[in-house]
């Protein structure tokens, strides 16, 4: 699921960002974002899988959550991943369910209820989601700037 949110401000966020290298701004949103999402992996951990905040996702995963990045655009995942932090490719299966099922040869397997924990971890943390990404990527913002001062105050 892609999400996209209005920020109140945004234009000052993006003109802040756009005065900084393109990877030092991808960099800043990236923190930003992976700080912002803690709070529903968080509220997602009683599921049967680790919940991880991550722009690395694996191979099979990228093609569908990364489909529309551009060079300017960044994509954070949060969600489940199996123990070893490989994809964990049956957890739609768990928080949607599945319908009855059955092999080839007619033989009823059964069914699957629903068992959602990625939903509920996001509807009850979107707001929250949204005021600490507005906080943190300010905070690193500014923690950016200062460090590039710094930099060329000694160089």
């Amino acid at each position: 699921m892609s999400m996209k949110m209005k920020i109140e401000g945004a234009g000052d966020i993006e003109r802040a960002l756009g005065a900084l290298a393109r990877g030092t701004a991808k960099g800043v949103t990236r923190r930003a974002m992976k700080k912002a999402l803690q709070p529903v992996a968080r509220a997602a951990e009683g599921s049967p899988f680790v919940i991880a905040v991550t722009s690395k996702l694996a191979p099979r995963q990228k093609g569908r959550a990364r489909r529309d990045q551009g060079r300017s655009k960044i994509a954070m995942y949060v969600g489940p991943v199996q123990q070893d932090g490989s994809h964990a490719p049956h957890a739609h299966l768990i928080e949607f369910g599945t319908g009855d099922r059955y092999h080839k040869s007619g033989k009823y397997v059964g069914a699957v209820m629903a068992d959602p924990f990625m939903r509920p971890a996001w509807d009850a943390n979107r707001e929250r989601v949204l005021e600490i990404l507005k906080r943190e990527i300010w905070a690193e913002i500014e923690k950016t700037v200062a460090r590039a001062a710094r930099k060329a105050a000694r160089g």
